[in-house]
Parts: structure tokens; sequence; C-alpha cells
């Protein structure tokens, strides 16, 4: 029987508390990160509690465990992919403003965009090409790119490596979603999530083991960090899958792109990081565009 659809306004006010959720994760990864907790540990444990979460949501929801034919290697794959979007984009939030982070991240479906197109897809519509340009001029602006009697090269010195973490994550992400619709799209999202996440933490243990090491929390703020970031991450994925169905309309879901403003908000509040209103105006136009170009699609 198919989940009856909810009313938009419901659906919009829970995709909010979903980006609110998603963002709280990452202003978690950050608590953990300031108090010894090391990336390759936050990624592990989000991977392995999320996977469990995931695994509890399909038992209970009756879903089979089943993969087609030949599709277990490609995957194996996406999770090799989905391990390196979470290490790298920790990794950003381990270095930079939280916000700043997620809005290099958040460029990911235009990057999408031209990764379709590269792989014999339909070219980018008229509104991601009008987004694209409008997006990076906003990037710059928020993460203040050149500061007041700053220089670009002393400000890209101080932001530069959690920029490029933070760029590598959203491309990452963009492959990720490419070869899940390309590969994986006869699968139940919920066992691809499963899937992925059961890769992810895997490799990220071997990672460990290998020599990166698990750096623990060396303070009790540090351990409810990283116990909030598994939580938070795997509740909005989980209930991201659980309000998918009942949607009636497609762009609700432009809605989640919102995530980067929220966190603007939190990592003032929590973190006391704050930034300056020229970054914000462009933190506003990356989104805009990013929604612009969405609300181009058919």
């Amino acid at each position: 029987m198919q989940a009856k659809p909810i009313a938009r306004w419901v659906a919009v006010l829970l995709l909010l508390a979903i980006a609110v959720s998603f963002g709280s994760n990452n202003i978690s990864a950050r608590v953990a990160f300031e108090h010894g907790a090391s990336v390759t540990t936050a990624v592990t444990l989000r991977s392995i509690f999320t996977a469990l979460a995931m695994l509890l949501l399909i038992r209970v929801q009756g879903v089979p465990l089943v993969l087609p034919a030949g599709t277990r290697g490609r995957a194996m794959l996406i999770g090799v992919i989905l391990a390196a979007q979470s290490f790298c984009l920790y990794s950003a939030v381990a270095r930079i403003p939280v916000a700043l982070a997620l809005l290099a991240f958040s460029t990911f479906p235009l990057l999408l965009s031209l990764i379709s197109w590269a792989g014999g897809g339909e070219a980018p519509t008229r509104h991601a090409l009008v987004a694209m340009p409008l997006a990076l001029v906003g990037l710059a602006l928020a993460l203040d790119i050149v500061g007041l009697g700053g220089s670009v090269a002393g400000r890209w010195a101080e932001i530069g490596v959690g920029v490029a973490w933070a760029l590598a994550a959203g491309l990452s992400w963009a492959l990720m979603l490419h070869f899940t619709v390309h590969w994986l799209k006869e699968v139940d999202g919920r066992v691809r999530t499963l899937l992925a996440m059961g890769v992810a933490a895997v490799l990220m243990l071997i990672v460990g083991a290998a020599g990166a090491g698990f750096a623990l929390p060396q303070a009790p703020m540090g351990w409810v960090g990283l116990a909030l970031l598994c939580a938070f991450y795997a509740t909005a994925i989980t209930t991201l899958f659980i309000v998918l169905p009942r949607i009636g309309a497609v762009n609700n879901a432009v809605v989640l792109n919102f995530e980067p403003i929220v966190v603007l908000a939190l990592a003032w509040i929590v973190l006391g990081q704050s930034v300056a209103p020229r970054q914000i105006f462009g933190a506003f136009v990356v989104v805009g565009a990013i929604v612009f170009a969405n609300l181009g699609k058919r």
C-alpha cells in the first residue's frame, strides 16, 4: 500500500527539522574534534551507528535485503566513495568554521549537474547555468576570500586546506549520487544506505587500524559531541527515508539546501563562531542559487 502524501506545509516543517538535525551533526562533530576526537574515530562511529539504525528500520518495515545480480561490487564502490566524502567533510569541519565548510560542500548539486552532463546525461538547464557563476560569487563572499585590508594569498593560507576538503567532499557526494542513480536505481534506498554505511564503517576501521589511529575525546564534552553527531546523523537520514515517500511535491526537497543557513545560527550559538554581514549575504546568495537551480528541474 502506497504511503499517503502529507500536506506541503507539514513536509516543509519536517524537512527543516531534518536540515537542523544534519547541521547539528556537524556542529557536534566540531565539538568532538575540539576535545581530542579524530576524524577517523568520528566517521567510523557515525557509519556503524547509522548502519545499525538503518538495519533496525529495514527490519521494522519488512524491507527485503536483496540486491539485483551484478550490483554488489558497485554497491561496495559507492560505500568507498561515501567513506571518502565523510572523511573529507569532517576534515573541513575540523579546520574552518562549520558554516563555511557546509557552504563549500553544498555546491554539490551544481557539480552533480556537470558530472551527469559529462557522463552523457542532459545538459545543465538554463537555471543551472545562471546559478553556477552566481553560487561561485556568493561562495567567494561567504568565505571572505579577500578580507578587509587583506589579500587572497593570506586568506587562502588561513582557510584553503579546509575549503579544499569541503569541495572534495562535495565532489565525492556528487559522484556517489551519480553512480547510485545509474547503478543502484532498482535497489531500495534504505538498503543502499545500509550497504554504503556498512562498507564505509569497515573501510574506516581498516584505515584506522593501518595507521591513522582512533583518537578518543579527552574531555566529557568531547564524548557528548561524539554521541550527538552519531545520534543526529542517524536520526536525520532515517527520518528522511520515512518522510520522502509521503512528500507530494518534489520541490519540497529544496528545503534541505537551507542546512548551511541553519548551521550559521547553530555555530554562533553553540561554538561562538560568527561571520561578518557580507559573509552572511554571500551564504544566502549560495543557497539561493542552489534553490534556483533545483527549481529549474522538471
